[in-house]
C-alpha cells in the first residue's frame, strides 16, 4: 500500500493495482490527480468535498467510480454530477478489482447543537496481502473492526484531543496512526495534537505515520 496526503482530510491511496482517492475537499491539492479507480466522499462538508474542484476532478478522471454518502449523493446530483455517482452505505461490500472497499458509520460528529449533522460515512479498505486501512471522515464513533491504519482527524471543530485519544484507544491499530484533518492547524499547535495522540493513544504509546509533505509513502 502506498499513501500520498494531499491536505487536510485528503489521501490517495494506492493498492492492489487500484487508485483511490478520498475526500477531495477544498483545503487539498488534487489539480493534477490523474488515473483514479474511484473518488471516495465520506460527507459533503467542502473541506471534504469541494464544489470548486470536484468536477474538474472527475472530467480529469472519466473511468473513475464515484462512492459518496448519500447526502452527499444528492448534493452533488444537484450540482449534475448524480449520473456519475454510486451511493455507500454501511452494510456494503464495494469491489473494486483486489481492494474492497467497507462503509462504516452514518452519521457526522456534532459541531455544537446549533448546526445539523450531516450523513457522515467512514470507509475501510482491504486487499489480501496489504494493511487494513479505516478513514472515518468525521466520526469518531464507527466500529470499523481490526484495522492496521487509522487515519486520525487531528483537529476540528467538532472535535476535542480526550475524544480523539479514546478513539484511537478504542480502535487500536495494528500499525499506526496516520494524521488527517489538519489543515487548520499552525505547525506548532499541530506538534502538540501529534504528540498527545502517539503519547496516548495506547498504554506505551502507539506509532505516529506522518505523512504531511512526505510524498507516495510505502506502508
Amino acid at each position: 500500500m502506498q499513501l500520498t496526503h494531499l491536505g487536510h482530510a485528503c489521501l490517495l491511496v494506492e493498492v492492489a493495482d487500484q487508485r483511490v482517492l478520498i475526500d477531495p475537499g477544498n483545503l487539498a491539492d488534487v489539480a493534477d490527480v490523474r488515473d483514479l479507480t474511484a473518488v471516495v466522499i465520506t460527507h459533503q462538508h467542502a473541506d471534504h468535498c469541494d464544489p470548486a474542484q470536484v468536477p474538474a476532478l472527475l472530467r480529469a478522471n472519466p473511468a473513475a467510480r464515484v462512492l459518496v454518502e448519500p447526502q452527499t449523493a444528492e448534493a452533488l446530483a444537484r450540482e449534475g454530477l448524480g449520473a456519475r455517482t454510486e451511493r455507500m452505505e454501511q452494510g456494503q461490500q464495494l469491489g473494486l478489482g483486489g481492494l474492497t472497499v467497507r462503509p462504516v458509520g452514518a452519521v457526522h460528529a456534532q459541531i455544537h447543537p446549533y448546526v445539523d449533522r450531516v450523513g457522515n460515512v467512514g470507509v475501510v479498505l482491504v486487499a489480501e496481502g496489504e494493511p487494513t486501512l479505516f478513514h472515518p471522515g468525521d466520526a469518531l464513533d464507527a466500529a470499523p473492526g481490526e484495522v492496521d491504519l487509522l487515519c486520525v482527524p487531528v483537529n476540528a471543530p467538532w472535535g476535542k484531543v480526550a475524544e480523539t485519544v479514546e478513539f484511537v484507544r478504542r480502535v487500536a491499530p495494528a500499525r499506526g496512526v496516520v494524521p488527517i484533518h489538519d489543515g487548520l492547524l499552525a505547525e506548532v499547535g499541530r506538534k502538540i495534537y501529534l504528540t498527545h495522540i502517539g503519547g496516548f493513544g495506547a498504554e506505551g504509546g502507539i506509532e505516529v505515520l506522518d505523512l504531511r509533505d512526505a510524498g507516495a509513502t510505502d506502508l
